[in-house]
């Protein structure tokens, strides 16, 4: 961290700034100019809060030359981090995992049904919604513990690994006793108490990207996971929000080589909510297997237009089947394999 003083700073106010800082374990690296005193900060950094530093009179400019991040970058983890879900192993060079099924468990036969679907024609882990986080109150808000429950079942029929949305920390016990891989919801990504208690549990967390969250922002609530005790994590971009009417959402692509460039962290990418529209899944998919994603997450429905939760994002079973057939060849493309 690089910080500025005013050339008029008295010298007992610079000795006391000086001070401040080693006693955090900082080593202050002082450069005198003709206009500007510089002080170089060496050492761990993270903890600072450099606005609560620029709210000193004497005190130009504050600069961080590394990120605010330490466990989850790249620069003090170089090799990528592969996250083991249930056996299925996600990151580095490991083969591209899809994770596909409903938005929404509407009933027990529903998601077995689908489940097997989706198992055969490729996917790797089964997602669906029991708790489901709605805009409108009046909307279906998802079946609860009998979802989880659906889930399981499903699980039993087909062998595939559930991934499915945890909303409050109440409900940890039931989701680490039930499921494979927790998902932080965009709603959830800054909800910084339910970040710290998914923290302190050994259970893969899907997080997912705030609708109108940065790149840094996300990455440190990736951070706050990380800093409890639990370092499997995986990044899910979804979509933000931009003044873009024809999509639900923005595919932000350029994060997926950005993402693996700042953090070891492998990358989901949701093309199902990101676009909302079943059309333009494919594409969207194809697209980010060619940027580099560890993995797809899709929404699949057996009757779409009946769908209780987003029918109109969700693709049908022989849709998703040809979508995999393509994703074979563009990861092939790029060195990968699905």
């Amino acid at each position: 961290m690089i910080i500025t003083l005013k050339k008029e700073a008295p010298k007992q106010e610079v000795a006391k700034l000086i001070n401040q800082f080693e006693k955090q374990g900082l080593k202050v690296n002082v450069i005198t100019g003709e206009n500007y005193d510089v002080f170089g900060l060496v050492g761990d950094t993270a903890k600072l809060d450099e606005r609560k530093i620029q709210a000193n009179q004497w005190v130009e400019n504050v600069q961080r030359i590394a990120a605010p991040y330490k466990l989850a970058n790249r620069m003090f983890h170089p090799e990528d981090s592969i996250i083991d879900v249930a056996g299925i192993k996600i990151g580095g060079h490991e083969p591209i995992v899809l994770m596909a099924g409903p938005c929404s468990v509407e009933n027990d036969e529903m998601i077995c049904h689908i489940a097997k679907e989706v198992k055969d024609a490729g996917a790797k882990m089964l997602r669906g919604g029991a708790y489901k986080p709605r805009t409108s109150p009046y909307a279906f808000q998802g079946m609860g513990y009998e979802g989880i429950k659906c889930l399981d079942h499903a699980r039993s029929e087909t062998g595939l690994p559930i991934v499915t949305e945890l909303m409050s920390a109440d409900k940890i016990d039931e989701f680490v006793e039930n499921v494979d891989l927790i998902q932080i919801g965009a709603r959830n990504m800054q909800n910084f108490d339910l970040l710290k208690a998914v923290g302190k549990i050994n259970k893969p967390i899907l997080l997912k990207r705030g609708l109108s969250a940065t790149i840094e922002e996300w990455i440190m609530s990736a951070e706050y996971i990380m800093a409890n005790g639990n370092p499997n994590v995986i990044m899910c971009e979804r979509g933000i929000r931009t003044f873009e009417k024809y999509t639900r959402n923005t595919l932000d692509v350029s994060v997926i080589p950005l993402i693996k460039e700042k953090t070891h962290l492998p990358i989901v990418i949701d093309p199902s909510h990101a676009t909302g529209d079943w059309k333009l899944v494919e594409a969207m998919s194809l697209a980010a297997i060619a940027a580099g994603a560890d993995g797809l997450i899709i929404e699949v429905h057996d009757h779409p237009d009946c769908a209780l939760s987003d029918g109109a994002q969700s693709l049908k079973p022989e849709k998703f089947k040809a979508l995999v057939n393509k994703a074979k060849l563009v990861a092939k493309a790029v060195g990968r394999e699905i």
